[in-house]
């Protein structure tokens, strides 16, 4: 027997149980960053790190763009606010950008030279096995409920464990090899990373979902047998799409 994939809406008993798992995780992730931030910023400026001070700002953009999708889930009707939240989210990637890449070149050109930061690693160790977790549980949830939002803000989520690994990288080579140079360019990457997600999150290109209004949501697969399918694909007939791809 051939497996067939179908396109379906939500029940409102499923979109209500989304809803409320979107607006848990983004909790969890708010408190998460929220920490991170501060102990980011203060090991960051205490040793003079652009990586770590642009770690923990883009801790606070995390934090603004969860928020950003409570708000928007806050909301009687999610779907309306869909497009402001997503510009908020937009605007906090290029002033993250916009700083960091500023700090890296002051360093860069010797304003001040990165010391050793134990703190840092640590915590840079820390992000790499937390945030993967609250970025997939989120975009799960934000692609089957057909939120560009939920799905933009999971990608933000999950920059932060690629930012986690570069800042870890570029740490490790400071304290080790005396790489002070590793430090600012590990600092001008999450720059160029923001500046990436930044567009994709004005132009909407975070999900195959339908546009605002619609809540036509993923395909689904209504044989057994073809599940996994549907649950890793937001489109299973169309893989061409941003967050299929990423």
């Amino acid at each position: 027997m051939t497996s067939t994939l179908a396109r379906t809406t939500p029940t409102v008993e499923r979109r209500s149980v989304l809803t409320r798992r979107i607006r848990l995780f983004v909790a969890a992730t708010i408190t998460y960053n929220v920490i991170e931030a501060v102990v980011a910023l203060s090991a960051g400026t205490i040793a003079s790190s652009s990586a770590l001070i642009g770690f923990g700002l883009d801790s606070i953009v995390e934090v603004l763009s969860a928020a950003a999708v409570a708000w928007q889930f806050a909301g009687r009707d999610p779907e309306a606010r869909e497009r402001t939240a997503l510009r908020l989210i937009a605007f906090s990637f290029f002033g993250l950008a916009a700083f960091v890449t500023i700090d890296a070149g002051r360093a860069l050109l010797g304003a001040a030279e990165p010391q050793h930061s134990l703190v840092g690693i640590v915590l840079a160790a820390v992000s790499l096995v937390v945030m993967p977790f609250l970025s997939w549980a989120q975009r799960r949830a934000g692609r089957e409920l057909g939120s560009r939002s939920a799905v933009a803000d999971s990608k933000q989520t999950l920059l932060c464990t690629y930012l986690s690994a570069v800042l870890l990288g570029g740490l490790v080579l400071n304290s080790v090899l005396g790489w002070s140079w590793a430090d600012p360019v590990a600092a001008l990457v999450i720059a160029a990373v923001a500046v990436r997600e930044g567009r994709e999150a004005w132009r909407g290109d975070t999900c195959c979902s339908p546009a605002p209004g619609s809540m036509d949501t993923p395909a689904s697969v209504e044989e057994a047998g073809s599940t996994e399918v549907a649950g890793d694909s937001c489109c299973a007939t169309d893989q061409s799409c941003a967050c299929c791809n990423h």
